[in-house]
């Protein structure tokens, strides 16, 4: 199985003395509060928690993102679980950034593993002790989910698999009787045609342990070879369908979709060869928004920007062309980001106060969208839908040709849940289209009848305030 080293930052943390990082440690804080669950579908991309913990609220404000997936829990050396080896799971700057978050409607999952440090499965060496940590980090973050993230020497030691399973089966029973979830993910190297021997066992042992595995998360990166790495991802989810349709054989074929995670690298992976783009993006959450694929993720917050120069590979931006939060806008469309619910319908008011409006109300695919005086007709009655589409005359609000340059006009086409049929609410009334990072602008600016709309990089002009019907 290729390598997947999640870059040499995930390390630098564990390279200073234990005894310097103990003595620095932040203050612990009480058990953080509890948090109001997950969707069928979210967005939860990985967050470096050897980072600053307001990345959660950062994000949080500039896309509308709402749920999150620390990484890591490893041992510090011994059998005792902390954030990335140093930081003691009870870090009050953690636990106020993940209670301000629920406060806010969202939660997030503790992932253990990675590849940097020693896994606890490996660490613990009895069932008990490994339980007991697990159940720390459970009830220090009031968690209902955790992720264990196993990949290189870890995978294939199957008498720490064989302990992990147990320990989580009965963790996951002793809460079950006092009436709490804790769901568990599984999150494995992969190739476009499926796991690898390794992971099969793993999930096998899982099964045979009576551990409930509610999602089995593949990271669709760093294959080796050059690959159009959307389809690689898709052909990933799609030959694991049938692997866990092996293992689980009472499920439908809905119930393993709903099984399913995705969890790219975005950018320049750490084969320099692949690179995640914004459009690769967009074809994953297309798919596994239509598929009913419950999780999206990718690594890592910290890199979803651009790099000052393109095909660099860099712990802390993408090297890949984006604009600042793309990913997590384009993943988070399958939560429907910050989009309202799909009550709202009316007129979108825009630049001078003119209507948003669908030219002679035509309803033939690309028929073009401009401003026009507010009429009160049907070609300017726009819905606001559940999946972040805006839709009118039976047609949704359409980029044209998923085209993600300034500047690319604005149409009506067939409702087809891609990306270039996305929008969500970004600062103001700004309208912001996650594939292409950019907000649906009127030309020129113009206000006159017959201006065509256009997505232009997001600037909270007056062209770009478009307060949607409630």
């Amino acid at each position: 199985m290729p390598r997947r080293s999640r870059l040499a930052a995930a390390v630098a943390p564990l390279a200073l003395a234990a005894g310097t990082l103990l003595a620095a440690a932040p203050p612990a804080a009480a058990a953080a509060a509890p948090g109001p669950g997950f969707p069928a579908q979210y967005a939860a991309p990985y967050v470096e928690t050897w980072g600053s913990p307001g990345a959660l609220a950062s994000a949080r404000s500039a896309t509308g993102l709402k749920y999150f997936t620390l990484a890591f829990v490893i041992s510090d050396g011994s059998c005792n679980a902390t954030f990335n080896g140093n930081t003691p799971v009870t870090d009050a700057g953690w636990t106020s950034a993940v209670n301000s978050l629920r406060a806010a409607g969202g939660d997030v999952i503790a992932s253990f593993g990675g590849a940097a440090g020693t896994e606890l499965g490996q660490a613990c060496t009895s069932v008990s002790s490994l339980k007991a940590q697990y159940k720390k980090v459970v009830d220090a973050l009031n968690l209902t989910r955790i992720d264990l993230d196993i990949e290189g020497g870890a995978l294939g030691d199957t008498a720490a698999n064989d302990r992990r399973n147990q320990a989580l089966a009965q963790l996951q029973q002793e809460y079950a009787t006092a009436g709490r979830t804790l769901a568990v993910h599984y999150t494995l190297p992969v190739d476009p045609t499926g796991l690898g021997a390794d992971s099969i066992s793993l999930l096998n042992n899982a099964k045979s342990r009576g551990l409930n595995v509610g999602v089995v998360n593949i990271m669709t990166m760093d294959y080796g070879p050059t690959l159009d790495m959307g389809k690689a991802a898709t052909d990933a989810a799609t030959a694991l369908h049938t692997q866990l349709g092996q293992i689980w054989t009472t499920k439908t074929s809905q119930q393993l979709w709903a099984m399913e995670g995705n969890t790219p690298m975005i950018g320049v992976n750490d084969s320099t060869n692949e690179v995640f783009t914004t459009a690769d993006a967009a074809t994953v959450e297309g798919f596994a928004a239509s598929r009913g694929i419950q999780l999206l993720a990718f690594w890592a917050l910290g890199r979803d920007k651009a790099c000052a120069v393109n095909g660099t590979l860099s712990d802390s931006c993408s090297g890949t062309p984006q604009s600042a939060y793309q990913f997590a806008r384009t993943f988070n469309g399958i939560t429907g980001g910050t989009t309202p619910p799909g009550q709202g319908a009316g007129q979108i008011t825009g630049y001078g106060g003119k209507c948003v409006d669908v030219a002679a109300a035509a309803t033939a695919n690309g028929t073009a969208v401009q401003l026009y005086d507010c009429n009160g007709t049907a070609a300017q009655n726009w819905t606001v839908a559940t999946d972040g589409s805006l839709r009118a005359l039976g047609k949704c609000l359409d980029v044209t040709s998923a085209g993600t340059a300034n500047g690319t006009k604005i149409q009506l086409w067939d409702c087809n849940g891609t990306g270039a049929q996305k929008w969500q609410p970004g600062t103001g009334s700004t309208l912001v289209n996650p594939a292409s990072g950019r907000c649906l602008d009127a030309t020129g600016p113009s206000s006159a009848n017959g201006t065509r709309l256009q997505i232009w990089d997001c600037s909270g002009a007056a062209n770009q305030q478009w307060p949607l019907p409630v």
